[in-house]
């Protein structure tokens, strides 16, 4: 089900853009990846849940997911294929902002304390997100396995994460897009 060239295909043809763009990392860049106009096209979606489940088919853990809302479209393609190949597989979202009512909490879903997430984002460049959603699972008593991404940006983001202890496993670089990084 996974068919990588199409889905480098579409991220070609709908997500990269080219000219001057400010990052959420503040970093200045000559090319922005908006992965949201894959992760939210009924062609493109799925591709992107049936790699990332086959990134994690090694060792597959409890729970998947990530910061809204990059992450929730992922999530949701992750645990929707998960189902119908019948693996019990569960997903989680985690807020910027605590819930401002009922129980106020940053992560939301169906989980146990103790129990094994991987998170998801759609774009890495420096990490920053996604190290803010691992805080997150790690305060309320889940084990983060791994970081898994659609594209990396080779900008500080791999080892953001192996100084905290967390392996980063990407679909793509910006290097597969012909995109050199200095």
């Amino acid at each position: 089900m996974y068919d990588r060239e199409k889905l480098k295909d579409l991220i070609r043809q709908h997500a990269l853009k080219f000219g001057d763009f400010t990052l959420a990392s503040g970093k200045k860049a000559s090319y922005y990846l908006d992965c949201r106009q894959v992760t939210l096209q009924a062609e493109a979606l799925p591709l992107v849940g049936a790699g990332m489940l086959e990134l994690m088919a090694d060792d597959m853990p409890e729970l998947v997911g990530g910061m809204v809302i990059g992450a929730d479209p992922i999530t949701a393609s992750i645990l929707t294929i998960a189902g119908q190949q019948g693996q019990p597989l569960r997903g989680i979202m985690v807020r910027k902002e605590a819930k401002g009512h009922g129980t106020k909490k940053f992560v939301e879903g169906p989980y146990r304390e103790g129990e094994r997430v991987v998170i998801v984002e759609d774009v890495v460049t420096t990490g920053g997100s996604s190290l803010r959603a691992i805080e997150y699972c790690e305060e309320v008593g889940l084990k983060v396995e791994r970081v898994l991404a659609i594209v990396d940006r080779l900008e500080g983001g791999k080892q953001a994460f192996a100084d905290k202890g967390y392996e980063l496993t990407t679909l793509f670089t910006v290097e597969d897009f012909g995109i050199t990084v200095e």
